[in-house]
């Protein structure tokens, strides 16, 4: 689906180089890092709000500056972290908002695209929320809403920066598992996370990021070691040991 070839992100400056990755078809890859390590940049690079500055990034085997900002958004949806909000759209206008890939600018939802959105959100399990404000959901709830957002897209993969922040335990859960159902529809997801229970549980593939280089990639449990983990957070194993189950439980 997306291929990361040589490829030097960031702004004036570099962020993070010499990435050569590729996202497995219809799998879950989870990018695992510190606090600014440049996950967040490598998304806004790989959805192209930011240009790289080397290198190339392939998109079903097309160069990314071949695509149409159409184009991209129907081929890949992208699912920011939940915030509050400024203007009280209802749920079912928000999810709407994922047709605009298919409208013109003049255009308005048309019945398809009404049912497209209702869809989604049955699909989250949110249909009940379709009349509320945005405003006044719950953390998880507005993340789901987010989901459904981008799956009114239609895509064939999703990008999430940390769906999970923010949360309780129990609607990182639920988050989670929503994800684990994309994939088994068909979907590529790709998300974010510092959270390497999260990444060791859920995700089929890997990447470890550290100070702006993938220092790892592969499936989890071949991946997630104490020293790499201790590397990346900046923490002795001994530490990481006491304190990160996950790695004991298999």
């Amino acid at each position: 689906m997306i291929t990361l070839k040589n490829l030097r992100i960031g702004y004036q400056q570099t962020v993070a180089d010499n990435l050569n990755v590729t996202f497995p078809t219809q799998k879950i890859t989870a990018l695992l890092g510190a606090n600014g390590c440049g996950k967040t940049t490598l998304l806004k690079t790989m959805l192209g709000l930011i240009k790289p500055l080397h290198g190339e990034i392939l998109i079903k085997n097309t160069p990314h500056f071949n695509w149409t900002a159409a184009q991209l958004a129907r081929t890949i949806g992208y699912v920011p972290q939940a915030q509050q909000g400024v203007f009280s759209f209802t749920v079912r206008d928000v999810v709407l908002m994922g047709r605009t890939a298919y409208l013109a600018w003049y255009a308005t939802p048309n019945q398809q695209d009404k049912q497209i959105a209702q869809q989604s959100l049955e699909q989250l399990g949110v249909a009940h929320l379709a009349d509320k404000s945005y405003m006044t959901l719950s953390g998880g709830e507005r993340q789901l809403v987010l989901i459904a957002r981008a799956l009114a897209q239609r895509p064939q993969c999703l990008i999430m920066d940390e769906p999970t922040s923010n949360l309780d335990f129990g609607n990182q859960i639920r988050v989670l598992e929503h994800i684990q159902q994309l994939r088994q529809q068909g979907l590529t997801v790709m998300f974010t996370t510092h959270q390497p229970e999260q990444a060791f549980r859920y995700a089929d593939h890997l990447l470890l990021m550290y100070q702006g280089e993938i220092i790892k990639q592969g499936s989890p449990k071949d991946v997630m070691d104490l020293a790499s983990l201790a590397q990346i957070y900046g923490l002795s194993p001994q530490i990481l040991a006491k304190n990160l189950h996950l790695l004991k439980d298999e």
